[in-house]
């Protein structure tokens, strides 16, 4: 890659997309091509078309995806393999019939089984049944996968797939109906403290900025506790005048193990990825027969999982969150375990720099300061 090669960044403004930007200007690259939603609908094969042979990209970052935690996963199950598919079907495409030198498309754990074998080699792909919940997802993901890997047997291109963990970091999603797991624990937490310390101030800042299915800090402080009791942060009633206690409640048991990775380290990783590996290289070191190419897509993570409710103690204390955290086990857990197997990209140069409890403490330090 040249400094000025020209790069577009699918999903660029989202939490993966803004890192791998980052990530690249910090490294000296200055020829960027972007388009905000309402510019370029990705979802629309011919507005796609249009833009690939106006703009003519060198390098293309696949990070443009419909995504969300196990609630919004389960509930919009035809918009998440729809959308997806949609998506990485014309991007990739038209990737091929403009010419792209190297297409880095951003995949997700939740492709390997449910029971997969721990840690999840890239080779336990389509040995057994998904995760339920986000099934659809994962299935839009495998076949971006599948469609960057035939692209390059059939035609000769150069497109990598790499398969995150469970990403954290600067622009996360905290809407709680579809945040993922972290991002979640954050900002009920977050709101916790608030009620905890008698906070209506930082409480209806926080709302303002984010407000929950409409509700904002403008709203009367009857209606913010009620919106608060359906997102599972309670209030109680005051006792002779002392301060009320004030409890969390989070999904299932706590018992699930779940790796996580800083995205600010992803992106790190996403670029070292197009700087210095190619499909060539990855299905050569497959050694498998040149008939039987697969599995050439690559996991990126840490290696190291924790099990939710360690998660959640440690965000608690991050947060100082003095309340108590319930468990309604009525919820799904989803996943048992899904630790990654990185041994292919730390053995291609790659390893994590940030560990979790230093992560951590960015993201809350970040948000809270926003």
């Amino acid at each position: 890659m040249k400094k000025d090669s020209k790069i577009y960044i699918a999903g660029h403004r989202g939490m993966v997309g803004s890192a791998i930007t980052r990530e690249l200007e910090k490294q000296g690259y200055t020829n960027f091509v972007f388009r905000e939603f309402n510019e370029l609908d990705l979802t629309n094969q011919q507005a796609v078309a249009d833009f690939f042979a106006t703009e003519k990209p060198d390098y293309v970052v696949l990070a443009a995806a419909k995504v969300g935690g196990i609630v919004a996963n389960n509930t919009y199950r035809a918009q998440f393999i729809y959308e997806n598919l949609m998506i990485q079907n014309n991007i990739i495409h038209q990737s091929y019939i403009n010419g792209v030198k190297k297409l880095l498309f951003l995949g997700s754990s939740c492709i390997y089984p449910k029971m997969a074998p721990q840690p999840m080699a890239e080779d336990s792909l389509l040995t057994g049944d998904l995760e339920y919940t986000n099934e659809p997802y994962a299935i839009a993901k495998i076949a971006g996968i599948k469609m960057c890997e035939s692209y390059n047997l059939q035609y000769g291109t150069n497109f990598i797939s790499v398969m995150p963990t469970n990403l954290y970091g600067p622009n996360d999603n905290y809407d709680l109906e579809k945040s993922h797991v972290l991002p979640a624990l954050i900002r009920k937490m977050h709101l916790g403290k608030c009620l905890m310390n008698n906070d209506w101030d930082a409480l209806r800042s926080d709302l303002n900025k984010l407000p929950i299915e409409g509700i904002n800090g403008e709203a009367s402080e009857q209606e913010i506790l009620e919106k608060l009791t359906k997102y599972g942060i309670h209030k109680k009633s005051s006792v002779s005048g002392l301060q009320s206690p004030v409890s969390v409640t989070l999904w299932g048991t706590g018992s699930p193990y779940r790796e996580f990775l800083y995205v600010e380290d992803l992106a790190e990783a996403c670029v070292y990825c197009l700087q210095n590996v190619d499909f060539k290289q990855l299905a050569t070191s497959n050694q498998q027969p040149a008939t039987n190419i697969k599995n050439t897509h690559i996991n990126i993570g840490t290696g190291v999982d924790l099990t939710i409710k360690d998660l959640a103690e440690k965000v608690k204390h991050i947060v100082n969150f003095t309340g108590d955290l319930i468990w309604d086990d009525t919820k799904p857990d989803g996943t048992p375990r899904k630790l990654m197997n990185v041994s292919k990209i730390n053995e291609l140069g790659w390893k994590e720099k940030v560990n979790l409890h230093e992560g951590i403490e960015r993201v809350y330090r970040n948000y809270s300061n926003k």
